[in-house]
């Protein structure tokens, strides 16, 4: 849940202060911006339910996925405090890292992309006109 929390909050941020041209801010909407409006955008029980599973699966998929990344960058940190690094070794233990890093951003963008095709356009366009406010 902490981790949900966080991304949501780093969504929430980006969001809000989006930079010019941002291909995601300007385009798809956080869960929290979803669900602080859910009563002005009269969500229906089924789209709530589809948001709130959608959001439970990223949650899950997340918390695995920190749980590798932290177990991976752990031994990239003992690898890289070695007096001499095995490169091969190293840069195999980082592209590990990277590729978790990856699949969470990859997690995080197909959540994203599935509350927006939950939402009916005139319902994104409402969250868009409450977001230009």
């Amino acid at each position: 849940m902490k981790t949900l929390l966080v991304l949501i909050a780093l969504a929430a941020a980006a969001h809000a202060d989006p930079m010019p041209d941002d291909p995601i801010g300007d385009r798809l909407f956080p869960p929290d911006l979803i669900m602080s409006h859910q009563q002005d955008l009269k969500l229906d029980d089924a789209t709530r339910h589809t948001i709130v599973s959608q959001v439970q699966a990223f949650q899950t998929t997340a918390v695995k996925i920190q749980w590798d990344l932290k177990a991976a960058g752990d031994a990239l940190a003992q690898a890289l405090d070695r007096p001499a690094i095995d490169e091969a070794k190293t840069l195999e233990l980082a592209d590990k890292v990277m590729a978790l890093e990856h699949d969470l951003k990859r997690a995080h963008l197909t959540l994203l992309i599935r509350l927006k095709n939950a939402l009916t356009p005139a319902q994104q366009a409402q969250l868009r006109a409450m977001h230009k406010r």
